[in-house]
């Protein structure tokens, strides 16, 4: 079973082979590193970049206004704050151009806390990038999301942003979510596609026949059905509330969790069903509370259920400091724990109006 940084890898592999992708690249994304994460080992298209997140962007709006098919990548998502500017240009070239020029590109790089990070290497950036108009977002949760999201996101014509859950990286795919065509022994894939420590020089990988295999962009997912609250989050959070779900199993309390999958364009319908079936949500993830995305989750339930609500939506999410601490107390308080989730679950399906 594939690893999500493992799942990745094998996506842009099949991308540089069939999709048409020409450019991996970024700072230590080319051999013999292939990323910090790993996640660009033995691809033949990736290449070193400097140490300038603002040429990164910039080179791959070039590229693909030249017509090739680039994936750059931000080695964490706290240094791309100060590509703002190009980003919002990147996100305008279609509509600007009234449909004439496409903007063919990936920009996928490492969100959130859960690695002890700290204030540099902790940050998310979900409310910032739903900000900037003309971006397709993506965030996975599993290997097997990653795989196809990431290969619809270099089909799409126009940028897409892969968030990848750093503290997910190395988390394994679950029992069924299995991608098609890699070996069953993950001991198997390792040897295959995994570079060897040390001398790397003569080595190349093994790539296993995985298919072309599409997640669409804007599709959520049901992970666990109930009828007394909706939950609504993505990329880490899903497996913690999942698990928060399951211990409110016992009092008889039956949440529904979903995983947005794509943040923009996000999947309305499915949450809209489940928030008049259930009559009661909660919007779950790290991002600072303030200007946060579930906030506008919140908005157009409010607007479009409100006489269904049985209790009144809540957002749990990161706390509105600066950034994130290197302590275990500190990163824990910053962003939303298991036992908070289950308390505020249990509070909002008993509620009554």
């Amino acid at each position: 079973m594939a690893t999500m940084v493992q799942a990745i890898r094998m996506a842009l592999h099949v991308g540089e082979e069939r999709l048409g992708v020409t450019d991996v690249f970024g700072e230590d994304v080319g051999p013999p590193l292939g990323g910090v994460f790993t996640a660009t080992q033995g691809l033949k298209t990736a290449w070193n970049s400097p140490l300038d997140e603002r040429g990164i962007i910039g080179t791959a709006i070039g590229l693909a206004l030249a017509g090739q098919c680039p994936v750059a990548e931000i080695q964490f998502v706290d240094y791309v704050f100060n590509t703002i500017d190009l980003l919002k240009l990147a996100g305008g070239m279609s509509w600007s151009s009234n449909g004439d020029w496409n903007c063919p590109l990936v920009v996928m790089t490492p969100v959130g806390s859960g690695i002890h990070g700290s204030i540099y290497h902790s940050h998310s950036f979900d409310g910032m990038a739903t900000h900037i108009p003309g971006w397709k977002i993506v965030m996975p949760s599993t290997p097997r999301d990653a795989y196809g999201l990431m290969l619809s996101a270099i089909k799409d014509p126009n940028p897409v942003m892969f968030l990848a859950p750093k503290a997910l990286l190395r988390a394994k795919a679950a029992p069924g979510e299995e991608i098609p065509g890699e070996p069953a022994d993950e001991r198997q894939l390792s040897k295959m596609i995994d570079a060897p420590l040390g001398d790397r020089s003569q080595w190349t990988p093994q790539w296993p026949d995985t298919p072309d295999m599409f997640i669409p962009i804007g599709e959520a997912r049901t992970v666990r059905k109930g009828r007394d609250l909706t939950v609504v989050t993505y990329g880490r959070m899903v497996a913690v509330c999942t698990k928060a779900a399951e211990e409110l199993v016992s009092e008889g309390v039956d949440v529904e969790v979903i995983d947005l999958r794509t943040l923009w364009p996000y999947d309305w319908k499915t949450l809209k069903e489940s928030i008049e079936r259930t009559s009661r949500l909660l919007v779950v993830n790290e991002d600072t509370e303030v200007t946060n995305f579930g906030e506008h989750i919140i908005r157009r339930t409010v607007e479009e259920c409100f006489y269904v609500l049985s209790s009144p939506p809540k957002l749990l999410a990161g706390a509105a400091v600066p950034g994130i601490g290197l302590a275990d107390n500190l990163e824990h308080a910053s962003v939303p724990q298991r036992a908070g989730i289950a308390k505020t679950m249990r509070e909002l399906a008993q509620h009554q109006p």
